[in-house]
């Protein structure tokens, strides 16, 4: 977690904080874009001898705005306020958005948070961030009401991986449609998920394959299918087949899953909090007709994961 997490409108502006260099974003998924916005925020910062923040909301806008069309977050809350710690950002400005918020226009929202309440120095952007009442902000305006209120606004060219434009929206469709690889370049790493590993049928270890299934309070994950994932146990990084859908061979009507194979690991893992990461998408979930073929398909998937991860030293 960041260093410090102030909290608008419950806490006063805390006497340490010195011209700040705020980065203002939704930051979901924290990718390569918005590090590219921290990094010039962290080096204002210096220059001014200030202190960088990062400005996120809790809950997310549209979930206030128009909730029938919100999307499904790449982080929850926790990781995205430890993904900005580890970026280097040590205080977190969390906006709590309401109902009568999202009603600001552009100067009430500028003037009274970022003004009124942490007298920015400098605020950074991305180039497509909108703000106000109906999105009716843009930079232009908020230029306009930095030169109005004292305070420099800037903003990053959008970061481009290959012909795309690196954002939030498009690397939730990829982890949506099970392109993890694609995700991960976008991101630069792995799309991830945490959770507790909690009792299952355990019918993977019956069949000689014990797996963990994950309990997890991320919203967004990939569709059913068998992935080559990493999963990371007391900080060790460690390869893993992961399973997720509903096990059609088993029967009908189960209910949908996560369940892990942690290669060349034999340790308990029930109650243990870890972190899984998707690395490739192997194949589609399917009904075997005997769990002899089912036991042979994850062979051949283990030998295929396990080559991938040898490519990639894990």
């Amino acid at each position: 977690m960041p260093r410090e997490v102030l909290h608008f409108p419950d806490d006063p502006r805390p006497a340490w904080l010195v011209h700040p260099v705020l980065a203002l974003g939704n930051f979901d998924g924290l990718h390569r874009g918005h590090l590219k916005i921290l990094e010039r925020v962290k080096r204002g910062a210096i220059e001014r001898g200030g202190t960088a923040m990062a400005m996120t909301f809790d809950p997310h806008p549209p979930r206030v705005v128009r909730p029938d069309k919100a999307p499904p977050l790449l982080m929850t809350k926790v990781q995205r306020l430890e993904a900005l710690h580890k970026a280097g950002i040590g205080c977190v400005a969390v906006v709590r958005f309401t109902r009568e918020l999202s009603h600001w226009d552009p100067d009430t929202f500028v003037r009274t948070v970022l003004v009124d309440w942490l007298h920015v120095a400098e605020v950074w952007v991305g180039a497509n961030f909108l703000f106000g009442h109906e999105r009716s902000g843009n930079f232009t305006a908020l230029r306009m009401l930095g030169q109005r209120y004292g305070f420099r606004a800037e903003k990053i060219d959008p970061v481009r991986y290959k012909e795309f434009v690196v954002s939030s929206t498009r690397i939730r469709r990829l982890v949506a449609e099970g392109r993890m690889d694609e995700a991960a370049a976008l991101l630069g790493h792995p799309y991830y998920i945490d959770g507790t590993v909690v009792a299952g049928r355990r019918r993977g270890r019956e069949i000689g394959v014990p797996t963990a299934n994950l309990e997890t309070a991320n919203e967004l994950i990939p569709p059913n299918g068998v992935y080559a994932t990493t999963v990371v146990i007391d900080g060790i990084v460690h390869a893993a087949l992961t399973n997720i859908g509903v096990n059609p061979t088993f029967g009908e009507g189960a209910a949908r899953t996560v369940e892990t194979y942690v290669l060349r690991y034999d340790g308990d893992l029930y109650g243990r909090e870890v972190r899984l990461g998707f690395v490739l998408r192997l194949r589609d979930e399917r009904r075997f007709d005997t769990v002899e073929a089912l036991k042979a398909q994850i062979e051949a998937d283990r030998l295929r994961a396990e080559r991938l991860f040898t490519r990639l030293s894990v």
